[in-house]
């Protein structure tokens, strides 16, 4: 098999990555020109703090196959990738993260491994290295959207892929603030492969994703790409009820054979407790699916460029 391929795009969502966008390029522009022709870094700008957008820009005008976008806001790492895919000009197109933990020299192993006839190819690392409490929880994100949604592969998901870009036709109309992108690639293939990669220690400052983006992102997973939790709703009110009329029963008994009553303000409310909080778990979770259901009656937009590279 000839490992050589003509095109390839590259889409790197950017965040406060400043200091490390120089180092990122050399080894991209390294490593992808031994066996790629003609490839493109689609530098996609998520309302970085720090000067990222002005080094893309120094970038652009240095290396003539980079595209810079300069988002309005802080989007999110997949509101950012599902901008950069939809500029990507090639028909092979590879996501990498902006902080060098995925090497860009273990590229050419997802190339092959998709040049065996698959469409999505994730690269799983050997071995984490994110941290204790971001890696916990990185594999509970992996097992909620294993069990919410359904997907075999959730376990091998991440930010390093490549993949066919004819496959954004599948989701070319979406357009929602709330995006999963793995959740999307699922609504267009199941012919997905894995390899695994290696994975390095962060080269500068600290991960974007703190403990209130986790739980974002995985709130995202339970109540935007399936409708798993409104079942489980289901079941505990089912559960409650037969509870409560497990507890009547053994009311009316105590009372019909042995003549006494329940006695104690404590039991009274602790089963008006246990039910309140099962009606208002569930409002809660029909709420946050009308929530949902509202912002995408109002038409928030998954990001908005505010400037690109080539001055538009």
């Amino acid at each position: 098999m000839n490992d050589t391929i003509n095109n390839l795009s590259i889409v790197i969502p950017v965040y406060n990555a400043g200091k490390t966008l120089d180092h990122l390029t050399a080894r991209i522009e390294k490593a992808v020109s031994l066996y790629v022709i003609q490839y493109e870094l689609l530098f996609v700008n998520d309302g970085s703090q720090d000067d990222s957008w002005q080094k893309i820009q120094e970038l652009s005008k240095k290396y003539n196959f980079i595209k810079g976008f300069n988002l309005t806001k802080n989007y999110g790492q997949h509101n950012a990738l599902l901008c950069g895919i939809r500029q990507a000009q090639y028909p092979i197109c590879v996501t990498i993260d902006d902080d060098l933990q995925n090497p860009p020299e273990e590229i050419q192993k997802l190339i092959k491994k998709l040049n065996e006839g698959y469409d999505l190819v994730y690269g799983v690392p050997e071995k984490e290295r994110h941290g204790f409490w971001r890696d916990a929880a990185s594999k509970l994100t992996k097992v909620i959207l294993r069990y919410f949604t359904g997907l075999k592969y959730a376990r091998d998901v991440g930010a390093f892929r490549a993949f066919r870009t004819q496959l954004r036709e599948g989701f070319d109309a979406f357009s929602s603030h709330f995006i999963m992108l793995d959740v999307l690639f699922s609504w267009v293939t199941t012919n997905i492969g894995k390899v695994k990669v290696n994975h390095d220690e962060r080269q500068n400052g600290r991960s974007g994703y703190d403990f209130m983006k986790l739980v974002h992102h995985a709130m995202n997973l339970c109540f935007g790409a399936s409708i798993v939790p409104l079942r489980l709703a289901i079941l505990l009110g089912i559960f409650t009820a037969f509870f409560g009329m497990l507890v009547f029963l053994w009311v009316m008994i105590k009372f019909l054979i042995f003549g006494s009553v329940v006695q104690g303000f404590t039991f009274l409310a602790s089963i008006i407790a246990v039910f309140s909080g099962v009606q208002l778990l569930t409002l809660g979770i029909m709420g946050e699916y009308l929530g949902r259901m509202y912002f995408r009656q109002m038409d928030r937009v998954s990001y908005v460029i505010r400037e690109m590279t080539n001055g538009k």
